[in-house]
């Protein structure tokens, strides 16, 4: 495949002047402060931010020089793989944790590990997906990205036009099927095998998406449609849907003899599990306190920051493992510009042009200036500042800018530090109208930690040493992080639910709806009568 043939290849490691702890309380803090960020956005593009920061935190301290090359792939891989997650729907699982009933508390913290991990195993996957193939491998995404972006577009656009119903009616959508993403799914198979047929080939990326689309579909209609298992009815069931994407994800790679991405998968998602309902417990015992803060924004910092713990554990073991691939120094493309560009112009844009609405909403800003919608002009301002960055890129290639740093290093850091702060300030200024105390443990800590990231990543020293890299018997280590893995569920989920219980014994806990899943007082039974089926 991408990976050299030579076990005994040397690989580029920085000394780790900075201890190894700290390495991987950066990366956990980068993606705790990006999932802080995400709550205020939401759903699949909000996620991109944490994705794409704690990639690039864990890139700039690896250590691994071969790598910094490919950073903005690293960024943009991590952007995608941890959106995947955010189409499922979770508060009404927290929602059971805090009901009293035992039950259905048991059953809360067993699905939001189950959430939690087939989020975050599409992430470590995709995280970790360009340290196998190299620059040239990984152009080969932009064609089959590109075609289903495209399938997407028309679909909303079409949907918009031909069942236009207000979000908050959705399941009055003539599309409508559980609540799930099924039309997305769909697309991606059009997209690919429309691709296909007009080129007459397949490549790694086009099956690689095929997988996962395949995948997708055999999970949500073999535990949904046929087993019937519903996780939070009425509420969405793209949990299975995801836990069928995370399957054909791993037969792909099973097949593509990359098992040093499962092992990622798998670890970030066992971290990603208990991370989730860890954060809800811990969430609940800060409830008991009597303090009066933004328990849910700790909830969603805390599973980031353990979130980043499995992506950095994740990544550092693969550091010191993982040969470099066969690549050849090249001048950069346009595609490598545009991976750049989507990942610090693209995540920034699809999450802060949102904020139009908020600020309109507040009166902080008025509806139309001028005659024009205030939303035409934000992205007018976002059309501006992309013409601005081809400018930069055109001039660049010409004669190099000074202010652009010549080493990797420089431009990793340069490119972590951008995308940080223009999400950190856009994320405050969407605040701001209506801010609070309670916000101070929201963008406090974001802006407390963004700063402290800031400094850590400055202070890398540049790699230079040598570390052979070590042979790994990737079975046996899968089969041993699996079955540590099962353990480790299921007694962390026990103990959770006993501590809960301790603590609240069969009192409501409050800070949510009052949902219990099981018993006769269970108010969360089934979907709507329309459910089931999409409409004719």
């Amino acid at each position: 495949m991408a990976i050299s043939s030579q076990p005994a290849a040397e690989t580029h490691l920085t000394p780790f002047t900075l201890p190894w702890m700290t390495r991987v309380l950066l990366v956990a803090l980068s993606l705790s402060l990006g999932w802080g960020i995400r709550g205020n956005f939401g759903h699949e593009i909000g996620a991109m931010l944490p994705g794409a920061l704690a990639a690039l935190a864990a890139v700039l301290m690896s250590g691994r020089q071969d790598w910094l090359p490919r950073i903005a792939y690293f960024a943009t891989a991590g952007a995608i793989g941890w959106s995947i997650g955010g189409s499922m729907s979770y508060m009404q699982v927290i929602a059971y944790t805090h009901s009293g009933h035992s039950l259905s508390q048991l059953y809360g913290f067993a699905c939001l590990f189950v959430i939690g991990f087939v989020w975050a195993a599409p992430g470590g996957a995709a995280t970790a997906l360009p340290i196998f193939l190299n620059r040239s491998q990984l152009r080969t995404f932009c064609p089959p990205i590109t075609a289903i972006a495209t399938v997407w577009i028309a679909a909303d656009y079409g949907m918009e036009i031909w069942d236009h119903v207000d979000p908050d009616f959705r399941h009055e959508s003539r599309l409508y099927w559980y609540d799930t993403n099924w039309v997305q799914a769909l697309g991606v198979l059009v997209a690919i095998l429309g691709l296909a047929g007009i080129r007459r080939r397949w490549d790694f990326a086009s099956s690689l998406f095929l997988h996962a689309a395949i995948g997708w579909w055999i999970g949500f209609l073999g535990l949904v449609v046929l087993a019937g298992l519903r996780m939070t009815p009425p509420r969405g069931d793209n949990w299975a849907g995801c836990i069928g994407l995370v399957a054909g994800l791993w037969a792909f790679f099973h097949r593509a003899k990359l098992p040093g991405i499962n092992q990622a998968s798998l670890v970030s998602g066992i971290v990603g599990g208990f991370g989730f309902a860890g954060a809800a417990l811990f969430k609940l015992m800060g409830m008991a306190t009597g303090l009066t803060t933004n328990w849910h924004s700790v909830l969603e910092q805390t599973y980031g920051f353990l979130n980043g713990i499995g992506i950095a554990l994740a990544m550092f073991g693969l550091a010191r493992r993982v040969p470099p691939v066969d690549e050849t120094p090249g001048p950069s493309t346009s595609i490598d510009y545009g991976v750049i560009a989507f990942s610090l112009w693209g995540v920034s844009y699809l999450n802060l042009i949102q904020n139009t609405r908020v600020w309109v909403e507040s009166k902080a800003v008025p509806a139309t200036l001028y005659g024009i919608p205030a939303n035409a002009w934000h992205q007018a301002a976002w059309i501006f500042a992309a013409l601005a960055f081809i400018g930069i890129v055109v001039a660049h290639r010409k004669r190099p800018i000074a202010v652009l740093p010549d080493s990797q290093l420089g431009r990793g850091q340069l490119l972590y530090l951008a995308l940080l702060w223009v999400m950190v300030l856009g994320n405050f200024m969407r605040a701001l109208p209506g801010f609070s105390p309670q916000r101070l443990i929201t963008e406090g800590v974001i802006q407390l930690n963004a700063m402290v990231c800031s400094v850590g990543i400055l202070i890398i020293d540049s790699p230079s040493p040598v570390i052979p890299g070590r042979v790994t018997h990737w079975n046996t280590a899968l089969k041993r992080i699996a079955g540590i893995g099962i353990v480790f569920a299921t007694v962390t989920i026990l103990l959770e639910w006993q501590t809960v219980r301790v603590v609240y014994g069969d009192r409501f806990a409050g800070s949510s709806n009052l949902h219990i899943r099981f018993g006769p007082n269970a108010n969360a039974t089934g979907a709507k009568p329309s459910a089931g089926k999409p409409h004719p």
